[in-house]
């Protein structure tokens, strides 16, 4: 269900969908189809809100969930509902809750968590803020005069691991034009020796220096 909202300063396309039960419960075609649609409702959307349960913690279904909107490569909004529920509320408890939650989502851990209530309403603005945010993170352009300066020195301190003595030189950066996410391309002398976790390293030193919460982010090596 796509329904328009233009309350409090924000405009844009709610999707609702419809909820997505535990495996054991799909047992009907009813159910079946309320899966279907939630996986349409997402490759459809720019940001999607992932909500948890407070009470419950992260759950092998959440993770599905999360694997398809990385898949989908969409925006990622991760909201703690019924926070109203937790009696010890304290910043330790929340801090403990958030890490859990990163850890259980990693390698990808720069998105937003929010806790909130859709019972008392408590941050839904919040929520809405987020996602717009996340939104607008997704159209990031980064000037390549800039995306050099910034990246070559640290490169050059940190360069990839050799393989097989061959020393890997990357040598120029740029962002690739009209793509869905920030993407980025840098270009080596041998690409196919830069590994995923040096790409890893390449985007996570990016997020530090570029506010890209809650979008993927792509990095491609290739040949200068």
């Amino acid at each position: 269900i796509y329904t328009r909202y233009n309350k409090f300063g924000f405009d844009f396309y709610l999707v609702d969908t419809a909820g997505i039960r535990k495996k054991n419960k799909v047992n009907e075609d009813l159910e079946y189809y309320s899966v279907i649609r939630s996986i349409r409702a997402i490759e459809g959307s720019d940001v999607c809100i992932l909500m948890l349960d407070a009470t419950r913690g992260v759950e092998s279904q959440d993770l599905n969930i999360f694997s398809l909107i990385q898949k989908n490569q969409k925006g990622l909004v991760v909201v703690i509902n019924k926070w109203d529920l937790v009696e010890d509320k304290s910043v330790k408890v929340q801090k403990t809750f958030e890490e859990a939650v990163r850890s259980r989502f990693a390698p990808f851990v720069d998105f937003p968590i929010i806790f909130a209530s859709a019972l008392t309403k408590q941050r839904i603005l919040k929520v809405l803020e987020e996602a717009r945010n996340v939104y607008e993170n997704r159209t990031t352009k980064i000037p390549t005069a800039r995306l050099n300066e910034e990246m070559l020195p640290l490169i050059e301190a940190y360069p990839p691991p050799s393989n097989k003595g061959k020393y890997i030189k990357i040598k120029y950066i740029t962002q690739l034009p009209n793509t869905q996410v920030p993407s980025f391309v840098y270009f080596a002398n041998l690409p196919q020796y830069v590994k995923d976790p040096y790409k890893r390293f390449l985007e996570n030193k990016m997020r530090e220096k570029w506010n890209l919460t809650g979008t993927p982010v792509n990095i491609y090596i290739r040949q200068k």
